[in-house]
């Protein structure tokens, strides 16, 4: 009961949030300066009518409040509108780049929890060099921007040895599996470090606790209270870092997309921005929101299982 009733609170909050999210994603848009009306006009003078004319198609002179409301409405009945760039629905331009885009995070984010946490948990049971070598590598990692890490790998792996391809996403998902491989690495490469470093003073932080010192002194085999106690008690922690991963996941796959040529969200957001393409910015604004409240989401859920100590109970969270 007390699971079902976090996760009606939740939803209710996410349903909050996102309606407060919305209203800041409509409203940015048009403090920015320059219209959609002179991109749609390509920059030509135009007389008043047709300035009026292109006004009135898009609905560009009607009162904030009731763009806002209008745009709200087609979202609930899942329109995102039309874009001003691409001349075609907006859900249509999702359907057909999201996916790369997930793929792409969704690679990023098995090599930061497989590698990061494997780092991490050497680095802290093995100490000496093994773990002066792991955070000096971290350190690097931590210090290379996504955007760096891009140019970098695609200049090595891509121009001069000829492993990888520079761009795209080819034909197929083979290739596009091959085609995401550096992007995904260049992507994750920054949170590798952050995570492994943060499993690595977990463990540490736990390795020092009694319980652990009892159960060694004891005779229980260091791999079995590694695993069973140091590992999975640290674990609650390394999850409390799973909304920012994603976020950073989020937020870089515009760069790294751009760099790669990757047809993605990132690029099209990218794009959508310098044209000014109103509908198309919202609309991945929002779809962005909504993928990181669900991933919080999912992992308050499952905090609980992998840390007993955390209640769902009234007045608790799992955060």
């Amino acid at each position: 009961m007390n699971f079902l009733k976090f996760t009606v609170r939740r939803l209710a909050e996410m349903a909050a949030t996102l309606l407060g999210a919305s209203f800041l994603i409509f409203g940015a848009m048009y403090l920015a300066p320059g219209s959609p009306a002179s991109f749609l006009l390509s920059g030509r003078s135009a007389s008043p009518d047709a300035l009026r004319a292109v006004n009135e198609q898009y609905h560009l002179d009607d009162p904030f409040a009731v763009r806002y409301f209008r745009w709200l409405g087609q979202l609930l009945h899942g329109d995102f509108g039309r874009s001003i760039t691409y001349r075609t629905d907006v859900s249509r331009l999702l359907a057909d780049r999201l996916p790369s885009t997930l793929l792409l995070v969704t690679m990023a984010l098995v090599l930061v929890v497989v590698i990061g946490l494997a780092l991490g948990r050497i680095g802290a049971v093995r100490g000496g060099a093994t773990d002066a070598t792991i955070l000096v590598t971290t350190t690097l990692a931590v210090g290379t921007p996504s955007f760096v890490a891009a140019v970098v790998l695609q200049g090595v792996f891509a121009v001069r040895l000829h492993w990888f391809p520079a761009g795209g996403t080819g034909e197929g998902f083979g290739q596009l599996l091959w085609h995401l491989t550096l992007p995904a690495v260049a992507l994750s490469l920054y949170l590798i470090g952050m995570l492994a470093r943060v499993t690595r003073s977990a463990m540490l932080d736990v390795l020092g606790q009694e319980h652990v010192t009892v159960a060694l002194s004891r005779g229980v085999p260091k791999r079995h209270v590694i695993s069973r106690h140091v590992f999975r008690n640290a674990l609650g922690t390394v999850l409390t870092t799973g909304g920012l991963i994603v976020s950073t996941l989020l937020v870089c796959t515009v760069l790294v997309e751009s760099a790669f040529g990757v047809g993605g969200i990132g690029q099209l957001l990218e794009l959508s921005i310098t044209t000014k393409d109103f509908p198309t910015v919202q609309a991945i604004s929002l779809t962005m929101v909504g993928l990181f409240m669900a991933v919080n989401l999912v992992v308050d859920l499952v905090h609980p299982l992998v840390d007993p100590r955390i209640s769902l109970g009234p007045g608790r969270s799992a955060a």
